[in-house]
């Protein structure tokens, strides 16, 4: 069935969580397939984005972004709202614009014309990819999928609204599952035998810094490569909703990629840190409560 016929808002209750503290969970390890042309793309030194996809909305409900799945006329329109398990599925939609017609036109940020992340109602999976956009204005791309709950989310910049969009829509994957806990706190993570450190203090409501340094055998990693135009990406989701950041680096230097978040509301948070080094992209991922 597709989505566009259950318009409307899709949250779900968040827990409150007090305290401050970061956390690991299970690593999430390289992302999908071989980066493309585009995402080899190398720059100069800094490769800052400035800024989150969320925020460059100008209708500011105090809700993250990626709660509804049709808002300001446009609805995220799922080919099949429930799929099989596997390595390589197939997931298609489109982005209906406001006249019912599927949005074929988008602007490029960050080296995309649109981000696609998939990610478990438990936080235990998550990939962030690019689809193909078909002529006729759906997107295609393969998904790896475990059975559960799972959630997507487009975020794009369609021309004729003119400024940055988040929809999710739910995705029920087949087969027996067992809800993953979040993990304890820690900050760090161990991908591939690189160690991912995140410092920083997330206070809702207010914009906070996070630092992310990533070492290889105890050296830090000084020489990072661009990805889509930046030295590392992350994304951060409300546990309980899934409410979604998107941010890009403000700086970087040395072995440290630096963030400024701004998180709208207090609880528990995952971050997913995508970075690229010796041709790889891989994503490390942490647990904030913010307070």
């Amino acid at each position: 069935m597709h989505t566009a016929a259950r318009l409307g808002a899709t949250a779900v209750g968040l827990a409150a969580v007090l305290g401050a503290g970061w956390g690991v969970g299970a690593l999430v390890g390289p992302v999908g397939a071989p980066a493309s042309a585009a995402e080899q793309h190398a720059g100069g030194d800094d490769h800052t984005g400035g800024g989150d996809h969320a925020a460059a909305a100008p209708a500011d409900t105090g809700l993250p972004a990626g709660l509804a799945v049709s808002a300001e006329g446009h609805t995220l329109d799922l080919a099949a709202d429930a799929l099989p398990a596997g390595d390589a599925v197939p997931l298609s939609f489109r982005l209906l614009g406001p006249d019912g017609a599927p949005v074929t036109a988008f602007e490029t940020v960050h080296e995309q014309d649109l981000h696609l992340v998939v990610v478990r109602r438990d936080l235990s999976g998550y990939q962030h990819l690019h689809p193909e956009l078909a002529p006729d204005g759906t997107w295609t791309t393969a998904v790896a999928l475990q059975p559960g709950s799972w959630r997507v989310l487009a975020d794009a910049t369609p021309t004729d609204l003119g400024h940055g969009l988040v929809l999710g829509a739910d995705l029920a994957v087949g087969g027996t599952s067992e809800p993953v806990p979040l993990p304890a706190p820690s900050p760090t993570a161990v991908v591939d035998g690189y160690t991912v450190t995140v410092e920083g203090d997330l206070v809702a409501g207010r914009e906070s810094e996070v630092v992310v340094r990533v070492a290889l055998g105890g050296v830090p990693v000084t020489d990072l490569q661009p990805y889509l135009g930046a030295r590392g990406h992350l994304v951060a989701l409300r546990a309980g909703d899934l409410g979604y950041l998107h941010v890009h680096p403000t700086g970087a230097s040395g072995g440290e990629v630096r963030f400024a978040v701004r998180v709208p509301a207090a609880g528990a948070h995952r971050l997913f840190f995508d970075f690229r080094h010796g041709d790889v992209v891989r994503t490390a991922a942490v647990t904030v409560e913010a307070r």
